[in-house]
């Protein structure tokens, strides 16, 4: 059976595109190798506990809400606030936080670099400017010329100037955000504190217009995972199919054919591939091309992708507790990032990849100490999350893969997973929740070698190639966007996590839009 276009890849890129192309009226089959959809936006239940087992809230960024309009899907979204607590200290980001609040928090722990400090927010605060410039509009890709012209011309076309001038503004500050606050202060301790919940190396403009985001954050009723439910159903609604536990092992490009676990083949005059990007380029059976010039652009693909790595991933321990939510909220929001000490982690020292087991669980101690938690407490945006005088919580930390590989290699997954455990649970319960521990009903944990076991992405992954990857193997320049989802490989497209860095949810929708517009256009030749 021959498809119009055939999605690989049921995140949310590839969810996105599926439902536009579904809408176009084409053929469209989406595949997904695990049972479930969502990839990284999910949510699950667990005796009477509902977590997110991926992001933990959703961020618009301009794409969201016109992409669900367009769509005519409607959500329920609550409010998500958020909270920045370091040490006893907790700051509340409301809607216009100004940041005069987190600038005297900063003071407070670090005096003797006031004047840095100030340096810093005010070069935070013109990020800010520029970034709610980029980003302040309805992303004009989830528009429609006709059915929205006044909006075009009222608001779209005098933004494009502004626009201009603020990404030019923005490229100026793309150094990675540990050097680039370093410009501003030796105090390594007050970088950490405030970089360290950012993955490594990620662009100063990037992390240091975060402010923004938080108010941009916004929660489903019943979790980020409905998300997905709403966009799977309007797929089938538009007549799209959906095949899970269907994972694809191999693209033949001459015959435009894609064959899965089953062994069952399917036929395609187009292909969106949303998944890890070293992996399309192993699905690609090169033995039957007759055509050297795409034969050499494979060959340079793969040598290209060959040594690359994925960005930072993530620990989490999931917690039901006998606490009421109530406990939780006179502390902090549902939405908490926490750092139990002002050292900063820097001072656990470098990690010990190539450690012993003893080596590697004392820098665990010093690490959970110092690191910064992203914790959500889902009932605290939507009571129904947990039962009635209970709690769940998600406690997260970056973490990476390749200390995680040697853990596992070295054979003490179970012990490395309840020793985590404990580190966060205690660390939390000796700071900001005391009586955590004793309330503890149930944990368990998931791993950066649980993420690539359940996504399939390089090194366990949470937004795709790391940025300290040279060159990078995707687009990062962001007037160049539209390019990112071009392969070199005939009537493949590219959508998700890997086609574009800085990444997130508002860029996998946004590219899987971009490929879903670019395979509109092929068909219509």
């Amino acid at each position: 059976m021959t498809y119009d276009v055939i999605v690989v890849g049921s995140g949310a890129s590839g969810l996105t595109s599926a439902a536009y192309l579904s809408k176009a009226g084409y053929k469209t089959l989406l595949l997904e190798k695990e049972q479930h959809l969502g990839g990284l936006v999910n949510t699950f239940t667990k005796d009477g506990f509902k977590f997110d087992g991926g992001i933990r809230a959703l961020d618009d960024a301009g794409a969201l809400f016109p992409m669900l309009k367009q769509l005519g899907i409607e959500i329920d979204f609550l409010e998500n606030p958020i909270s920045i607590g370091i040490e006893d200290q907790v700051l509340h980001v409301n809607k216009d936080p100004h940041l005069t609040a987190y600038e005297k928090l900063l003071a407070d722990l670090y005096p003797q670099s006031t004047d840095e400090i100030a340096a810093i927010l005010s070069d935070i605060k013109e990020i800010m400017r520029a970034v709610k410039t980029q980003y302040g509009i309805k992303n004009p890709i989830f528009l429609d010329v006709k059915e929205d012209r006044e909006y075009f011309i009222k608001v779209v076309l005098p933004w494009v100037l502004k626009y201009v001038f603020a990404v030019r503004k923005l490229s100026k500050k793309n150094d990675p955000v540990e050097d680039y606050l370093l410009g501003f202060t030796q105090n390594q301790s007050l970088v950490d504190i405030i970089a360290q919940h950012f993955f490594t190396q990620t662009p100063a403009f990037f992390a240091l217009s975060y402010f923004n985001t938080y108010q941009d954050y916004v929660y489903p009723r019943e979790g980020t995972g409905v998300f997905i439910e709403e966009l799977t159903n309007y797929i089938k609604e538009q007549g799209g199919q959906i095949q899970t536990s269907a994972a694809v092992t191999a693209i033949n490009l001459e015959k435009k054919r894609v064959t899965t676990q089953d062994g069952a083949g399917f036929d395609y005059r187009c292909l969106v591939w949303t998944a890890d990007q070293k992996t399309l380029y192993e699905m690609v059976d090169s033995g039957n091309l007759t055509q050297p010039d795409l034969i050499e652009a494979i060959r340079e693909k793969k040598a290209l992708l060959a040594d690359k790595t994925g960005n930072d991933s993530v620990l989490t321990v999931y917690v039901s507790s006998n606490l009421d939510k109530d406990y939780f909220a006179d502390i902090a929001t549902g939405h908490f990032f926490y750092t139990p000490s002002r050292e900063g982690e820097s001072k656990a020292g470098r990690i010990p990849v190539s450690g012993t087991r003893e080596e590697i669980e004392r820098w665990l101690e010093g690490f959970f100490a110092l690191t910064t938690y992203e914790i959500s407490i889902p009932a605290l945006r939507d009571e129904s999350m947990a039962p009635a005088g209970k709690t769940g919580l998600i406690i997260s930390v970056l973490f990476d893969y390749e200390l995680t590989k040697t853990i596992y290699d070295q054979g003490w997954e179970a012990e490395f997973r309840d020793l985590i455990t404990r580190l966060m649970i205690e660390n939390l319960d000796k700071t900001i929740y005391p009586g955590l521990d004793v309330s503890v009903i149930e944990t368990f944990t998931a791993t950066p070698m649980t993420i690539q076991k359940m996504t399939g992405t390089t090194d366990g992954a949470i937004t795709g190639w790391g940025f300290d990857n040279q060159p990078m193997p995707a687009e990062s320049r962001l007037i160049k966007i539209a390019s990112s989802v071009n392969t070199p490989l005939p009537d493949v497209y590219q959508a998700g996590q890997w086609t574009y860095s800085p990444s997130g949810l508002p860029i996998s929708l946004i590219t899987g839009k971009l490929a879903a517009d670019k395979v509109n256009k092929r068909l219509k030749k």
